[in-house]
């Protein structure tokens, strides 16, 4: 079932090891069908090296799974959330990388201090609060996905594809596996370099608006023109 996706999903899960972006097992990608609800994720707790495309597991939007050897990743419930209130997303996924967990530990927003940021991120990449004792006792990891998707209730998940929950970690989502986790790469590298900017000028300026405006609109939205269009040759 699903064979194309799980083998996709298992290809963005090796891009996390790759990257850097894990140590052991602390992090999975996932990847949705719509047309027929379910998505697949990767296992809880197996080693990088060991994984094979087969070894994905296949759940619906309630978490049932519906296919697989081993059990879905612990983070499957705030992966769902996240797909059933967005119905234009078709990846999630979610990290301990070093740097942009430092700011999730350190309770700091990464604000946006240059036009590396600003290509990817509009604005700042935000960190929620703390789930609240009741929330962590009663259904952690959904609850994880409903304080994430309540944050952009009246914000855009399009333009900022990726949050820092608080004491935890990144989470980042874009329009397949392998986009989602080029989000985690580029938000681990803006993480790495808003530390460096801090250590290097402690009163350092974000980046100023005009410059952030021209930077994200050059590469998303109605009038972009960076890279290559469909008709280039």
């Amino acid at each position: 079932m699903l064979e194309e996706l799980k083998k996709k999903v298992y290809e963005a899960n090796m891009l996390l090891p790759k990257y850097g972006l894990v140590t052991f097992t602390w992090g999975n990608v996932s990847g949705i069908d719509r047309s027929t609800g379910y998505f697949v994720i990767k296992p809880s707790g197996v080693e990088y090296e060991k994984l094979t495309p087969d070894d994905m597991v296949v759940v619906d939007l309630s978490c049932n799974k519906i296919e697989g050897k081993y059990n879905p990743s612990s983070d499957t419930e705030t992966h769902a959330e996240l797909y059933r209130k967005w119905d234009d997303i078709g990846g999630v996924v979610h990290t301990h990388s070093t740097w942009a967990t430092s700011w999730a530990q350190a309770g700091r927003d990464i604000p946006c201090y240059g036009t590396t940021h600003a290509d990817y991120f509009y604005g700042p990449v935000p960190c929620l609060r703390c789930l609240t004792k009741d929330e962590i006792e009663d259904a952690y990891e959904k609850n994880t996905g409903v304080l994430i998707t309540d944050y952009f209730k009246d914000k855009d998940h399009i333009a900022v594809q990726a949050v820092l929950c608080k004491n935890h970690g990144p989470f980042g989502w874009g329009k397949d596996p392998v986009d989602a986790v080029h989000t985690a790469v580029v938000l681990e590298e803006v993480a790495k370099m808003a530390t460096r900017t801090e250590m290097i000028n402690p009163d350092v300026d974000t980046c100023p608006q005009e410059v952030q405006d021209k930077h994200y609109y050059r590469k998303h939205g109605a009038n972009a023109y960076y890279g290559q269009s469909s008709g280039d040759k």
